[in-house]
């Protein structure tokens, strides 16, 4: 899907009014939305009600279709899915955490695992419990984003209850960051489950974000238990706004999951996104920039580490509208045993957007013979007066650099491990929470450990 879409491609408008008398086109797909959907007066029903009429008009992508080529849904299709219950159980949960967090478990926000010890001018909460005058400004934010007629992020809408809410209001800085968890809980029946974030940035404010999707309780086996998380977050920075975010993808061996980040850039606007892909036998996150406005500054930094049998799929598209836009991308993979990585990334610099600079850059590690990778980055340039740079990389370890530091006294294993984290560093290092860039280091080498050749 291009991220040049109208501006009226959004569910309520008339493009996403289809009457309800549209036969269903993927009965799949139907049954998910069955699950999904619910009859609540929340003032949300109009909205649920389009996106639904959207889906039923959708199907599944296959391989067939340009952006899933390397991405095979067919074994979703063989899981039945059933909507994730609450889980009254929060003390079983030890929640090591930010002091600022909203944590959601199976897709319920949980108050007791949450806090929030923030200053005026800022909204940390869940939509549900925000008072109407609070809910009714967001009106011109929720599920207005560019994409948002996608099949995935049209079934979150339709199934929309709840979702993590930060606001920041004008010439706020809010030096803390925020922490949103997302908890899934396994069971005996394979579960869907649907986050949703919004988080806005008004004029002049700063935030950090850490946005963090994990299991508790996952199977014994090494496939783990079925679930289905589909998880949308919408991010607005308003003019001369910054908003560092940085997203963790730690979901069970069993899990399928996929992701959609939708941010919207004013003029002089700064985003940094951190993006992190650790987990889940499928997994795929869509990140999807827009310029509004001159001089914004975009930062994209990802890494995928994936091992076994695992599938990650990240695609990237930046829509660069205006003039004197500048963007930096690079995404790093590190691919074991038999799994299969996949990067395409698509930056838009059409005419309007003279003096843009960007560039993008995929390097891509294989620590198996069998390892697989997929990679295509693109530029669609229409004006003439830019600085553009794309290029992508796929290597092994190098003996020679192996045999160097076994030169130095450094056994042979402990050479590949000291390699392989300084080319994950690179972006660890990056992510402005220390507490989270440990963690992340211990994940290198719970990674290494499973992977071999």
């Amino acid at each position: 899907m291009s991220i040049q879409v109208s501006p009226s491609a959004v569910p309520n408008s008339n493009a996403a009014s289809l009457v309800s008398s549209f036969l269903d086109r993927d009965a799949y797909l139907t049954e998910l939305l069955n699950q999904v959907t619910l009859s609540q007066d929340d003032g949300l029903e109009e909205l649920r009600q389009q996106a639904a009429n959207w889906v039923r008009h959708s199907a599944i992508p296959t391989t067939r279709e340009e952006e899933w080529r390397f991405t095979d849904l067919s074994e979703l299709r063989r899981v039945e899915f059933q909507k994730a219950q609450p889980f009254n159980n929060v003390e079983a949960f030890n929640v090591m955490s930010l002091d600022n967090r909203l944590v959601f478990v199976n897709g319920v926000y949980a108050p007791e695992l949450s806090a929030a010890n923030l200053l005026d001018g800022i909204v940390v909460g869940n939509l549900t419990a925000l008072p109407l005058a609070e809910r009714d400004r967001l009106n011109k934010y929720l599920a207005q984003s560019e994409g948002a007629l996608e099949v995935f992020t049209a079934l979150n809408t339709a199934g929309l209850t709840d979702a993590a809410v930060v606001w920041v209001e004008k010439n706020v800085v809010v030096e803390t960051p925020i922490h949103l968890l997302f908890i899934s809980v396994t069971g005996e029946v394979a579960t869907i489950s649907q986050p949703r974030c919004l988080v806005v940035a008004e004029t002049g404010s700063q935030v950090t974000l850490v946005e963090e999707y994990t299991n508790h309780g996952d199977a014994e086996s090494a496939e783990g238990k079925s679930y289905f998380t589909n998880a949308v977050t919408e991010v607005w920075v308003g003019e001369n706004a910054a908003v560092n975010h940085t997203r963790v993808e730690r979901e069970g061996a069993g899990a399928f999951y996929i992701g959609k980040t939708a941010v919207n850039q004013a003029r002089y606007s700064r985003y940094t996104c951190n993006a992190f892909s650790l987990g889940a036998k499928l997994s795929r996150h869509n990140l999807e920039i827009l310029q509004t406005g001159e001089q914004t500054e975009t930062t994209l930094n990802g890494l995928t580490m994936i091992a076994g049998k695992q599938v990650a799929d990240t695609h990237s598209a930046i829509a660069l509208n205006h003039p004197y836009g500048k963007c930096e991308q690079l995404h790093k993979c590190i691919v074991g045993d038999r799994a299969h990585a996949v990067f395409n990334g698509k930056v838009f610099v059409p005419k309007p957007a003279q003096l843009t600079d960007a560039a993008q850059l995929n390097r891509n590690l294989l620590l198996s013979s069998k390892a697989r990778v997929d990679t295509k980055p693109q530029l669609e340039i229409t004006a003439d007066n830019v600085k553009c740079a794309h290029g992508a990389t796929v290597s092994q370890l190098e003996d020679d650099e192996i045999f160097y530091l076994q030169s130095r006294g450094i056994d042979e294993n402990a050479a590949r491990n000291l390699l392989i984290n300084a080319f994950a560093s690179e972006i660890i290092n990056k992510v402005p929470v220390s507490s989270l860039r440990d963690i992340l280091l211990n994940t290198i080498t719970s990674f290494k450990s499973l992977t071999n050749d």
